[in-house]
């Protein structure tokens, strides 16, 4: 082989390497979030919540939902519904049964009229939304 022939082969290697080190780096990385913006809706939620007023349980309880979902939605995380946006993130909960939970309360509070949830169990789907933010990196 002449020395064309193989300083040809070396650059056709080299372009491949960065084009597989660019796809690397752009086309699987998930974007970041605007964690100040997160930090500061969620704030809100938390500074909603009253444990003398169960009303707002309900509206903090939709609102992290929300929230959640949008961080999801922001991340790229595949999913016509939330649900499904939620198993598409499952590697990224570090306790899975514990946003499922809220999600289902949630839904609870949505599709059923006569809904009656407590204090704690509002209190525990809250943390399980702000642990979500965490590991999904928004908070």
């Amino acid at each position: 082989m002449n020395s064309f022939a193989i300083w040809f082969i070396l650059i056709a290697i080299l372009i491949l390497a960065v084009v597989g080190i660019l796809y690397l780096a752009f086309a699987r990385a998930t974007p970041k979030l605007n964690v100040t913006k997160f930090r500061t809706q969620w704030l809100a939620i938390e500074n909603s919540f009253s444990k003398s007023n169960p009303a707002s349980w309900h509206v903090a309880i939709f609102n992290a939902d929300k929230l959640v979902d949008k961080a999801l939605r922001e991340s790229r995380y595949k999913g016509e519904t939330m649900g499904e946006r939620m198993k598409s993130a499952s590697k990224v909960w570090s306790n899975a049964n514990h946003i499922w939970g809220a999600h289902k309360i949630r839904n609870h509070i949505a599709h059923e009229s006569d809904v009656n949830i407590t204090y704690d169990i509002s209190r525990r789907a809250l943390a399980a939304y702000k642990q979500a933010l965490k590991d999904l990196g928004a908070i």
